[in-house]
C-alpha cells in the first residue's frame, strides 16, 4: 500500500477566512487559498483545480501503462481536465471532471486508442475515488 498526505489550514472564517495547503512531497507549501482563489481567481489554489490535475496525472498515467501493456512503447499523451463546481442549494457540488485528451502512439490504430483510453478513464484510481466512499476523522478544538 501506498500513502501519501496533504494538509490545510484555514484561520478566520467564511469569506475573511485565509488558508494554506501543503503536501507531503512538497510540492505545494503553504500555498494560499481561500473564497478569492475558489471564487473569484485570486492567485492561489483550490480544491477542484487540485482534483482536476489529480484526475489528469492520474488518467494520463493509467493510459500510458496501458498503451505500454498492449505492446507499444513510443508515443505522447496530453490530458487537460475541467473540474466543474455547481451552486446545489445552499452549498455547491462536483459535477464534472471533463477530460480532453491528445494523444499520438506510433503504429497504433485510433479505434485500438480509444478503447484503451476509455478504459483507463474508467479504471484510474482518481476516477474510482470520485465515486467512493469517504472517512472522516474530526480532531476539534
Amino acid at each position: 500500500m501506498v500513502t501519501r498526505s496533504a494538509s490545510a489550514t484555514y484561520d478566520g472564517l467564511g469569506k475573511d477566512g485565509k488558508g494554506h495547503i501543503s503536501t507531503q512531497s512538497g510540492v505545494l507549501s503553504d500555498s494560499p487559498y481561500g473564497f478569492n482563489t475558489r471564487f473569484e481567481n485570486g492567485p492561489g489554489t483550490n480544491p477542484e483545480e487540485l482534483i482536476a490535475a489529480a484526475h489528469a496525472g492520474c488518467f494520463t498515467m493509467a493510459l500510458s501503462f496501458a498503451l505500454a501493456k498492449a505492446g507499444h512503447d513510443q508515443g505522447s499523451l496530453k490530458t487537460d481536465a475541467n473540474v466543474s463546481l455547481d451552486k446545489d442549494g445552499d452549498g455547491f457540488t462536483i459535477t464534472k471532471s471533463a477530460l480532453t485528451l491528445t494523444g499520438k502512439v506510433d503504429g497504433m490504430e485510433r479505434a485500438e486508442f480509444e478503447t484503451i483510453a476509455a478504459d483507463a478513464k474508467v479504471n484510474c484510481p482518481v476516477s474510482k475515488l470520485l465515486d467512493t466512499e469517504i472517512t472522516l476523522d474530526i480532531n476539534f478544538g
